[in-house]
């Protein structure tokens, strides 16, 4: 396994492959090589992009791959793709949108199945982050699924979040009513050169006024608006601004340490359920489950001898 991680770390991408399928897989080896990884980590930017179905996801990010290319900076991208209820398996369309990156060495796309996991992400995300930052990427965009009004996973594992949005996906009062539109460092409203992409624009302007009223007028980063039509590269350069200045701003007032600590807890945290929750199938489970549901027992006192076990 060091000399797998070893060959990730120098560019093997059929090694760096081998190791996030471990991942994936939730093989019992992982335990050992992310072990590795610890004094590797901690450099790479993570920018998220989120939004609904046909916002155009997909296109964006293949448009700030060729901008952060021409740059010279090496990009990773982790496409999740919803996983079919009834094969398991997911069509990786996002793959299909970045074929012009396919033969560029300093980039690198994997696709991810959600496996029914909710918020908009993989179980697996976290750990495929970590190794990815190992291996030198100096940036990771991270793809969701096309998600709705609470889906929000995301806000916990990157440093920046992209909200997308485009014309004609809802009026005003859907919008405000998104819970996604709060987790936002920064608003795209991508397919600007449809009708109605002003009017958009408008309604985020007035949800980020109210925010900034509500919040008392705090310094902090008001997030910016920027319209973009992806597929002609409009916008991405403005974009690319943009998330570079989130990204001083983050560093010099000591909010990335705090954003990070945050997605450090949440992984933890998702771990020791994840345990607890295996743990809890191997132990008295059923026998509770029985004498609560014949009415011998309440749900509390059961959780709490689940919880006793030694």
């Amino acid at each position: 396994m060091p000399e797998e991680l070893d060959q990730a770390r120098n560019g093997d991408v059929r090694a760096l492959a081998r190791l996030l399928s471990m991942i994936e897989d939730e093989s019992p080896r992982v335990r050992s090589f992310i072990k590795e990884l610890g004094p590797a980590t901690g450099g790479a930017r993570v920018i998220g992009l989120t939004g609904a179905p046909g916002a155009g996801k997909s296109t964006v990010t293949g448009a700030l791959l060729g901008a952060f290319r021409q740059a010279g900076r090496r990009v990773a991208v982790l496409a999740v793709d919803p996983s079919s209820p009834f094969t398991g398996g997911a069509l990786l369309g996002d793959r299909i949108r970045m074929q012009e990156h396919a033969t560029d060495d300093g980039v690198y796309i994997r696709s991810m199945a959600s496996r029914g996991h909710l918020g908009g992400l993989a179980a697996s995300t976290p750990q495929a982050v970590r190794l990815l930052d190992a291996a030198g990427f100096e940036l990771i965009i991270i793809e969701t699924v096309g998600v709705g009004q609470a889906e929000v996973a995301i806000a916990s594992l990157a440093d920046s979040v992209v909200v997308l949005l485009a014309p004609g996906m809802g009026d005003a009062i859907q919008a405000a009513k998104a819970g996604i539109l709060e987790v936002a460092d920064l608003f795209v409203v991508n397919k600007a050169d449809k009708p109605d992409a002003q009017q958009v624009v408008r309604d985020l302007r007035n949800m980020v006024a109210l925010a900034d009223r509500a919040e008392g007028g705090s310094p902090g980063w008001k997030p910016p608006i920027v319209s973009t039509v992806a597929t002609k590269g409009d916008g991405i350069g403005e974009l690319t601004e943009r998330l570079d200045q989130h990204w001083s701003w983050l560093t010099e007032t000591g909010e990335l340490k705090r954003r990070r600590q945050a997605r450090a807890r949440e992984e933890l945290t998702a771990l020791a359920f994840a345990a607890l929750r295996s743990r809890l199938a191997a132990s008295r489970l059923d026998e509770l489950a029985s004498q609560v549901a014949d009415g011998g027992l309440d749900p509390f006192s059961a959780a709490d001898e689940l919880l006793d076990q030694r």
